[in-house]
Order: structure tokens, then sequence, then C-alpha cells
């Protein structure tokens, strides 16, 4: 069957109610979110079962749990509603004064708390009615950059990563070195001899996700000995903080967490490369007017950070 008589065929409600069923898996608190009848989810989920040709529920015990069809939907139903909001949230022109929109931003948790501020001051005052949602970077995001793009309004990522999708430059910084404030083998300054017998704390450390400057110091022959691996930037100087350890981190986080951390921030000892910040966005989203309005609340804001 064609796609276009399957969509004929369906009412888009069954969409919604769709994810909700299989968020809640439970047919009385599936009605309460939507705020329908409860006789109406049970119908619609009849008639789901039917399309689907599985129970999509099914009890074990007091409780349902989702088939192996349904936990395949499951990751497909969110998705699928951002896509449709997103079709249905495009106008001619757009006033960010009297709308009420929501936009999602993929972002690593440094980008979120040097850049989020600046942006988030900005919204407040030209657009009370806009949500700005910021949804943290994983490798698998990175990875699959094109397919997480198509259900975000954009990633926040440096240069290095992505290749053929659109983006706006925003703001450079520089990486140092942090270790802890009474450092027992480090005075004011670190020489490479030093980062290849110190401890390390590092980012991810998996084969496509890394922070940049610590694969510039693998090309210069460097492995870090690593002893601990975060998932994130934030925590970084916590746990160099009161050790031996030394971790990379970006100058202005640096520059933010070095007192409530118990750090201190060190130049490099190597020429690092600058991370170069750029926001990344969809082809498909390049001329829609909501979305030229957010990249250049983006460009404003890494403009001002770089004054």
């Amino acid at each position: 069957m064609p796609v276009d008589r399957i969509l004929a065929n369906l009412d888009l409600n069954l969409l919604v109610t769709l994810d909700a069923l299989l968020r809640e898996r439970n047919v009385t608190r599936t009605a309460e979110a939507l705020g329908v009848s409860q006789p109406a989810v049970s119908a619609a989920l009849a008639r789901l079962r039917r399309h689907f040709g599985d129970p999509l529920l099914a009890r074990a015990g007091n409780r349902y749990e989702l088939t192996p069809l349904s936990a395949q939907l499951l990751a497909l139903t969110g998705p699928a509603l951002s896509g449709v909001r997103r079709v249905f949230d495009v106008t001619p022109d757009f006033d960010p004064s009297a709308v009420e929109r929501e936009f999602t931003v993929i972002t690593s948790d440094y980008a979120a708390t040097v850049l989020g501020p600046l942006i988030a001051r900005r919204l407040a005052g030209a657009a009370p009615g806009v949500r700005l949602r910021f949804q943290y970077t994983t490798p698998y995001t990175v990875d699959h950059a094109a397919e997480t793009l198509r259900t975000a309004d954009g990633l926040l990522l440096p240069h290095g990563f992505l290749t053929d999708i659109p983006f706006v430059d925003l703001y450079e910084d520089r990486w140092v070195c942090i270790v802890a404030e009474d450092h027992p083998d480090v005075g004011d300054s670190l020489t490479l001899e030093q980062l290849g017998t110190l401890p390390w704390v590092v980012l991810y450390n998996l084969r496509t996700a890394f922070a940049p400057a610590a694969q510039q110091l693998r090309m210069l022959g460097i492995e870090p000995r690593v002893e601990v691996v975060a998932d994130g930037f934030l925590p970084m100087p916590f746990l160099v903080a009161g050790t031996r350890r030394v971790a990379l981190l970006q100058e202005r986080l640096a520059a933010l967490l070095a007192t409530p951390a118990g750090v201190r921030v060190l130049p490099c000892p190597f020429d690092a490369v600058p991370l170069a910040e750029a926001f990344w966005w969809h082809p498909i989203y390049q001329n829609d007017p909501a979305h030229v309005w957010l990249r250049g609340v983006l460009a404003e804001a890494g403009h001002q950070l770089r004054l």
C-alpha cells in the first residue's frame, strides 16, 4: 500500500495516544495524561492493535509490559511527534514576541554552561513564549548527526566532528590544563613529560568521542594514563581536585569552576588548537523563518561571548 494511502487511513491523534500508551503502559494513566476519557483510550488501543497486528501492551501480573514490537515503536514515536510539530509550527513569518514554541538544542554541558545563559537571557527579553530545551550530547548523537538533526533544531559542537552540514560559527575557546590546588608534583607550569606520567581524567575516551585537545596530545606521541572517564565536562574539575590527576578543559569553563572545585588552571605545554564552537542544523530548516531567527540569537550570544 502506498505511503500516502496509509497516512490517509490513519488519525494523527493515534500517534499521540500511541506515544502516551507506550510511556505510561496503562490505559487509565494515559487517559489522565491526555485529558480524555478511558473508553476513548481503550478504543484507540484497539485500533492500534488491529493496525500493527500486535497487542502492544502485554499483561504481566498486575501490570502491563511492552511487547518486542512496541519497544521498537517507543523509540520512534517521540521523534515522529517532534517532526509533526515542526511541520505545523512552520509559518511564512515569525514574530518571536507573539508565539509559543519550543526549540531543542543538543549541546555539551560545557556549551550549555558557557553560552546557555546568554541565549536564555535573550529569549526572556525578546520571546517570552519561547521555550529552550538543552538536550545533552552523546557519542551516538554526534556519530549519527544527520539522523539526530531531523528531530532537533540544531547541535552545538566544535569543528572537527561534522562535515557537509550547514553551520554558523559562534566563538572560540582555548584549552588549558587543570590540577589540584595543592598538587605535590606540579608548580606554576606543566611539562609534556608530566602529562605522560600523571594520571588523567578524560572525556568519553572512545574512538569517535573525545576532547579534541586530548586527541592532539596523542598525535604528539603522548598517551594519557587514564584513571577516570567522565561523560561530561562539568564533573572533571571536581574529579581532579584533591588528587594527582590532570585534565584538559576549556578555558572559559575552567575559569568558572576553578575556585569552587579547588583546582589550578595552567597553560597547556603544547600548542593545542583552539576549540571553534559552531551551531549545526539540518538543511531542511535552512529557510524556516523561526529557525533563521534562532540562528541569529545564537550568533548574537556567541558575539557577546567574544567581547
